[in-house]
């Protein structure tokens, strides 16, 4: 399915002068006669080099110290000081709590505190009284004043008077711990950031009851972000740290950033049967947003050197299976071109007089995410990346056609329109098809269309992709 849609892309967005207008007519019966206008196509001229091997993937970012901030203890909020997107510092408060409960807690804990040290007193000071009395006790039992059942007496009420004392103190390191206890409970009236970052998933109103179990925001730091990816058994031989990562937006066109495999886990998870690779990236501007997925290729070598062409440039003929590349043999010879640095689509590249095209057979050595590595044709040829339908892959019918050269960049921006338009496209043509066809109303769910799409292929006609249907771009 990817590789129908890379390759259908370039055909969706036909530039003007290619597949409807006046200039190409023709189809495949402008080629007899003359009875209809030249066909007009796109080519690119092929290239020389390796191709990078990849491996693709799909990814979630996560900010770095990415957190759940929840409160720890239970009670109504009183102010909420923290909105969605706000930075804020390590320690700042978020969310305030009502506290007057808590107030009154530590109020009875410091009572309590003052009742037991005065406890200790009373007992210290009565252990110092019973030990007077035993020394003087002791000093007359020597002289036989006092009877040693006395002294004995006066012993164990000395002792018994030493344990009040260390139970008293006993009684005020618990105050003290309750009352810490009731302290620390009313500093968490006032819920502050454990780190500095970013807040958002805010999910707390004034008034509102909350406990340990409540997540009031999600916390993070998204100046760097990490893209976590699953990598299959299939992949654990070729990704590794420390390769080369190019990191995507589905929904954002022409977004890339480059990076590294961070690290990569030795253990594959029972479920998914894949293991997690991380990759870290620098995040100044903020485009990566936590919970965001992205696609990740990852490059593990080169394909030996070849000519390359752009997949949309390798063509199928969908009635003979013929499967090869149009060149257009005597554009750069014959017929002078130049190749445009970049392109306007206000004022595309002119098209060049009629010239011929040949289909040549081509042997893929090496396949990539945009482009293909071949054999069978030569570094500088002009090869056809759109309107191939209105040529001929028979050796013996010539095709003239009139070539719009474009630029490799203007191409691989086209080829990096998401998968996501073409299928948006595509849904909607099957729900315009349901409609008619089986009288469902404008309002049909997403998900009954979604299973529309898949139970069968889209019909699609010149009108809804452009001037090409899929049947002219068969995937390879």
């Amino acid at each position: 399915m990817t590789r129908l849609l890379t390759i259908c892309l370039p055909a969706l967005l036909l530039l003007t002068g290619c597949g409807s207008s006046s200039e190409d007519g023709g189809q495949r019966g402008g080629r007899r006669g003359g009875e209809q206008s030249t066909p007009a196509v796109e080519a690119v001229q092929a290239r020389y080099g390796s191709l990078p091997l990849q491996e693709q993937m799909s990814g979630t970012v996560e900010a770095f110290n990415q957190v759940v901030i929840t409160p720890e203890i239970d009670a109504p909020v009183e102010a909420v000081l923290a909105q969605n997107g706000d930075y804020v510092q390590k320690g700042e408060p978020l969310v305030r709590l009502r506290d007057d409960v808590y107030r009154e807690r530590v109020r009875q804990a410091e009572a309590s505190l003052q009742i037991a040290q005065a406890d200790v007193k009373s007992a210290r000071a009565n252990l110092r009284e019973l030990r007077a009395q035993l020394k003087r006790t002791q000093r007359l039992a020597k002289q036989n004043f006092e009877s040693q059942q006395q002294l004995e007496s006066l012993k164990a009420q000395v002792a018994q008077a030493e344990a009040q004392v260390a139970q008293a103190k006993g009684q005020v390191a618990q105050a003290k711990a309750t009352l810490d206890e009731r302290q620390t409970d009313l500093r968490r009236t006032v819920i502050r950031a454990p780190i500095s970052g970013q807040v958002g998933n805010r999910n707390v109103q004034v008034g509102q009851r909350v406990g340990p179990n409540t997540q009031l925001y999600t916390m993070g730091n998204l100046d760097s972000v990490r893209v976590e990816v699953g990598v299959t058994d299939r992949m654990l031989g070729r990704v590794e740290p420390g390769q080369t990562a190019r990191v995507s937006i589905p929904s954002v066109r022409d977004t890339v950033v480059t990076a590294e495999v961070t690290r990569l886990s030795p253990f594959i998870n029972n479920e998914s049967y894949s293991a997690e690779a991380e990759i870290e990236i620098p995040n100044p501007g903020g485009l990566f947003k936590a919970g965001m997925f992205v696609q990740v290729d990852v490059a593990y070598a080169e394909s030996q050197k070849a000519t390359l062409v752009p997949l949309s440039a390798i063509y199928e003929d969908p009635s003979s299976g013929a499967r090869g590349i149009f060149v257009a043999p005597t554009l750069g010879t014959e017929i002078p071109v130049e190749t445009p640095d970049d392109y306007n689509p206000e004022d595309p590249p002119p098209l060049t007089p009629p010239t011929p095209t040949r289909f040549r057979d081509v042997e893929i050595v090496a396949e990539g995410q945009q482009l293909a590595g071949v054999r069978g044709i030569e570094p500088g040829a002009w090869v056809v990346t759109v309107g191939q339908n209105l040529l001929s892959t028979s050796a013996d019918e010539r095709v003239d056609a009139r070539v719009r050269p474009l630029p490799w960049s203007r191409l691989l921006t086209l080829q990096r329109l998401q998968d996501t338009d073409l299928l948006r496209r595509i849904m909607k043509r099957q729900q315009r098809m349901a409609e008619q066809r089986f009288g469902e109303s404008p309002d049909t769910s997403a998900t009954d269309t979604t299973q529309s799409s898949t139970a069968q292929q889209p019909t699609t006609s010149p009108d809804t992709l452009g001037g090409s249907s899929l049947s002219d771009a068969t995937p390879r």
